[in-house]
């Protein structure tokens, strides 16, 4: 059974539909690619799987559970980590208090604990701040965690971002354009980075991209999708030699 399940899901807002009949399953450890130009709706599917929107009809399925109709802090504590295609990062925060916040979500001393300082609470808070640094070496960053975020150059501020949402311990890691505003040198960091998290921590990945040389050397199978439906589906090879795909998107996208 596939981690993801995602079953027919059609949306409208108002008159406009959207997303059209849209499948998609995940396996475990799988890495798959969402392409598309803009408005062709796949921001919109990742807000229908992580709760944002509930689907005008269809379901989705996390691990054999439906999770369409869930508000999305359930479904993040079910296993759905994501980031966003514009960064919504504090300001008012540092690099390391971010994702201590973050790992919050996972804590058990409860109401008794935050008031009295039990020993529960000193041990827990201990292991989110070795795990919020844990997360921050992993991407690169530690040496930034008590950098106020606003000072960080555009790359780092998106691997913040990345590491507030390994932090809620994820099965899924959705990646809306994670390549946004990067250059080339950039691209290439966060694509070893992406290898990297995927090889430790043994994720799946579905991710949205304009770039194709990333999607290409990163995913496993590719979804091309049109005015919310999609046109195309396979490995990156066959995405690549397929004629709709070559003609709608491939010959007028970013490399």
């Amino acid at each position: 059974m596939p981690f993801l399940k995602v079953d027919n899901i059609t949306h409208q807002f108002g008159g406009l539909r959207a997303v059209h009949d849209y499948e998609l399953s995940v396996e475990p450890g799988q890495i798959r690619g969402l392409i598309g130009p803009n408005g062709a709706g796949k921001t919109t599917i990742f807000n229908l799987i992580t709760g944002i929107y509930n689907p005008t009809h269809g379901h989705i399925y996390l691990d054999g559970e439906r999770i369409s109709g869930l508000p999305p802090h359930r479904i993040a504590s079910m296993g759905i980590g994501r980031t966003f295609q514009n960064l919504l990062l504090w300001r008012h925060m540092n690099v390391l208090e971010h994702v201590k916040m973050a790992r919050f979500s996972r804590i058990g001393y409860g109401l008794l604990g935050a008031c009295f300082g039990t020993p529960r609470r000193h041990r827990e808070e201990r292991e989110i701040e070795e795990k919020a640094y844990d997360l921050l070496e992993m991407l690169d960053i530690r040496h930034l965690a008590g950098q106020a975020v606003p000072n960080l150059p555009y790359g780092a501020q998106r691997r913040v971002e990345m590491a507030r949402a390994l932090a809620t311990e994820p099965k899924l890691l959705l990646l809306d354009e994670p390549t946004a505003g990067m250059n080339p040198d950039e691209l290439v960091q966060i694509m070893e980075i992406i290898r990297r998290v995927h090889r430790e921590l043994n994720l799946a990945i579905f991710l949205i991209e304009h770039r194709m040389r990333f999607v290409m050397e990163l995913c496993d199978r590719i979804q091309t999708l049109d005015f919310g439906e999609v046109i195309a589906e396979g490995t990156p090879e066959e995405i690549q030699n397929n004629p709709r795909v070559i003609e709608a998107y491939l010959g007028a996208t970013e490399t």
